[in-house]
């Protein structure tokens, strides 16, 4: 029976419980017990602290690593590593004495150190670099500067220095696995390969194929370094705890010809699989997850094709948290946005939408966009909720009676509207009268938003909302979409209410007016979506989850700030803005049961605060 207790409380992670079962434990069963025990991660007859009870600073712990025979093995280990801060006692105690240079600094001065040499080297990529290598390094001092210089780091760890960084990624490839790689070859094995990575309590997953990273697209194996860019984000932003995390790459080959022909590139040189040997290994590893995290883990789909992705999104949405920017993460930022620009009063419901591009990513934020009026309206259907959007493409408004009708694309069909034809986005402008236009393209030319449509959208609308979030990239210059903010702002004589996906500081206009803008960013979404699934452990997510998520980050937004046009709040927030995001889904999820986390706290927001990972170092026995 106590051997018994012993296992279950390893399971549910209570560490003192299980040393107070391992204590009535006979000799007979002592080896079984002490095998429990190890599970449970004690050092020295002294538990370690579990990822809950981790972040009480008032108390020491210890530092646990699988072999110590020196204190090399413990500055090995990144986790526990604290490089000059381990004070004098502690280099006595833990065999560290004549390995370091005599001087004890703070974490605070190491930090100060660390955004010294990072502003004096050149390059995002070589930042980059540096901020990865100190990762391995020293793991609490990573993520204690990612969280006091979010805002200047973001642009660091964020496109296009990310797929710069996994373009050059078979050059940097060391031996320290930081993240885990499966392949074609490694089909009917993928439980037993999973079973080596070494933590338990994984919590969020993000996944990668390569298929599709910023607008480099195919990078294969070489694009982990998105995902793990990504889940630093989760906690840096979010406080998921960082052992809770696992990045992974499936390298199913690549079409990338520079790849296949590169001899150091790093995986499989074979054409992309696609079709049922693709979503077989995809199928097989995801119930290998299932089999040994549980249904609870967050499934980030990261630099995958997105018609790949909402398959598996929609396959496997009943069984996990299924996520990704393109499906979710990028609309919900966009009808936060939305939320934030209507003045005072207005309703989602009386806004005209007009959404202009090709690609399937568009209608994405189009059902976000639908479901968040049809819940608004309360009774009203989908039908109705549809006529509030309008799509535009290269051939014009996207209606029924157009000449290529038989031949829409099935992401553009729901939005067909019952209407005359309109061949331009300015005729299509004129008629609709939109208060609120909205832009993404994979290919859109720069500027598709002339000045004469915007002067047309403001001739009917006092106070345009202006969304152009396509990111173009011409060979040798800068990143471009739909529209310059200055020239969005000028066009409408200062009353448009704008932002876009690149524009984040201060914004002059003609006039001599300046705006401060933030640029719309699903960065605002996911660490805070993930922290609410990982606290309530829901087993799924729901639009409505994604609705509530936006209105707290519109609230978010400084009133003064939105008066001025401002519609994401400030980047250094985000740790705040996460916590409120984190208790509207968890909120939510506990609703509509699908949270099985019990029982429901009464205090949402300060649960979340209570399961954010704190970086500051720890004080070792």
């Amino acid at each position: 029976m106590a051997l018994a207790a012993l296992r279950q409380a390893v399971q549910r992670g209570a560490v003192a419980e299980a040393l107070a079962a391992a204590g009535g434990c006979s000799r007979a069963v002592a080896p079984a017990a002490a095998a429990a025990l190890g599970a449970a991660r004690c050092y020295g007859g002294v538990p370690v602290l579990s990822e809950h009870d981790e972040e009480d600073h008032t108390r020491p712990t210890t530092p646990w690593v699988r072999s110590v025979i020196s204190g090399v093995d413990l500055m090995r280990d990144a986790r526990y590593n604290k490089g000059l801060a381990f004070s004098q006692k502690e280099r006595d105690r833990l065999y560290l004495r004549g390995l370091l240079p005599p001087a004890v600094l703070s974490q605070e001065v190491q930090a100060e150190r660390v955004m010294t040499n990072i502003r004096n080297t050149e390059g995002k990529v070589a930042q980059l670099q540096y901020l990865m290598s100190l990762q391995e390094r020293n793991e609490r001092l990573f993520y204690y500067v990612l969280k006091n210089h979010l805002e200047e780091l973001l642009p660091v760890l964020s496109q296009p220095t990310i797929g710069q960084y996994c373009q050059g990624y078979s050059l940097m490839f060391r031996s320290l696995p930081r993240a885990m790689y499966i392949s074609l070859e490694d089909r009917g094995t993928v439980f037993s390969i999973l079973k080596n990575w070494p933590e338990r309590r994984i919590k969020a997953i993000c996944l990668t194929d390569g298929s599709r990273v910023g607008t480099r697209f195919d990078m294969g194996v070489q694009a982990i370094g998105l995902p793990i860019s990504r889940l630093a984000l989760y906690t840096a932003c979010g406080g998921i705890v960082p052992s809770a995390t696992l990045p992974i790459t499936l390298d199913v080959g690549t079409d990338n010809d520079a790849l296949l022909q590169d001899p150091i590139y790093v995986g499989g040189k074979h054409r992309r699989v696609h079709g049922d040997a693709y979503f077989e290994l995809v199928d097989e590893f995801l119930m290998a997850v299932k089999r040994r995290y549980g249904t609870s883990v967050l499934i980030d789909l990261a630099g995958i094709d997105y018609d790949a992705q909402m398959k598996l999104i929609n396959q496997y949405r009943g069984t996990f948290p299924m996520y990704s920017d393109s499906a979710f993460g990028l609309p919900t930022a966009v009808l936060a946005a939305v939320y934030a620009a209507l003045p005072p009063g207005a309703k989602l419901a009386d806004q005209r939408f007009v959404l202009v591009g090709e690609t399937p990513r568009l209608t994405a934020i189009a059902e976000l966009l639908e479901e968040a009026v049809q819940r608004e309206q309360g009774r009203g259907t989908v039908l109705e909720a549809r006529k509030h959007i309008h799509l535009v493409d290269t051939e014009g408004l996207v209606v029924r009676d157009r000449h290529d009708a038989e031949q829409l694309a099935d992401h553009k069909l729901p939005y067909a509207q019952d209407a005359p034809p309109c061949p331009s986005l300015l005729e299509a402008v004129q008629r609709i009268k939109p208060t609120v236009l909205i832009g993404l393209s994979d290919k859109a030319p720069p500027h598709a938003f002339t000045k004469e449509v915007l002067e047309a959208m403001a001739e009917g609308c006092p106070q345009p909302i202006v969304l152009p979030l396509s990111r173009s990239s011409p060979e040798g210059q800068k990143e471009l979409s739909e529209v310059a903010a200055v020239d969005a702002l000028a066009w409408t004589q200062g009353r448009a209410i704008f932002a876009d996906r690149l524009t984040s500081g201060d914004v002059t206009l003609p006039s001599g007016e300046t705006r401060h803008l933030r640029a719309i960013d699903p960065v605002y979404v996911f660490p805070g979506l993930a922290l609410g699934v990982t606290m309530s452990r829901c087993t799924r997510v729901r639009e409505d989850m994604f609705i509530d998520a936006a209105k707290a980050l519109a609230r978010w937004v400084p009133e003064e700030e939105r008066a001025a046009g401002t519609l994401m709040p400030p980047v250094a927030a985000l740790r705040e803005v996460s916590a409120h995001v984190a208790a509207a889904v968890a909120n939510r999820a506990y609703s509509v049961g699908v949270a099985t986390e019990l029982p429901r706290p009464h205090d949402l927001v300060a649960q979340a605060h209570s399961w954010m990972y704190n970086p500051k170092y720890r004080r070792y026995r």
